[in-house]
């Protein structure tokens, strides 16, 4: 699947992955071939992997911690804050990477994406009736693209 075919796919949201239209989307999804759906979560895995960076750093824009400080996101909160940026669509994905504040309206607990990491395997389910135990060439979870955090090398 090439980056265009992704980002229009990702179009369908209309900005936000909210369970309805990533239910939508996966049935779209799975109405193609299986390729596809492979070549879907590929493209998905590298966006996050991307995204997989200093943007970690910044806090939950609408949570305060004990006393007023800045709520820090966790591994969790990173992980949907980033299917957030990838669900608005490729001007927001590609903006962030020149500007880190683009990033923070995503880190709200409004704009959770959650349901996007759903779709590949959603997909896949609707087109084979069988679950898919997937790997993917790029790792989406939090911290783990080295080059995105040096400091946390070895």
């Amino acid at each position: 699947m090439t980056w265009d075919d992704f980002w229009a796919l990702i179009a369908t949201l209309h900005g936000e992955a909210t369970a309805e239209r990533c239910e939508r989307l996966a049935e779209e999804l799975s109405r193609r071939p299986v390729a596809d759906i492979v070549g879907f979560a590929e493209r998905h895995a590298e966006a996050l992997y991307r995204l997989d960076q200093e943007f970690g750093t910044l806090p939950v824009i609408d949570l305060t911690a004990r006393f007023g400080s800045p709520f820090p996101q966790s591994s969790d909160v990173f992980l949907y804050a980033r299917c957030a940026v990838v669900a608005a669509g490729r001007a927001v994905w590609e903006s962030v990477f020149f500007d880190a504040e683009k990033f923070a309206p995503y880190t709200s607990s409004e704009r959770d994406g959650e349901w996007l990491l759903y779709v590949p395997d959603k997909a896949y389910e609707l087109a084979t009736g069988n679950e898919w135990d997937r790997r993917t060439r790029y790792c989406f979870e939090s911290y783990s693209n080295r080059d995105g955090w040096p400091h946390l090398r070895d």
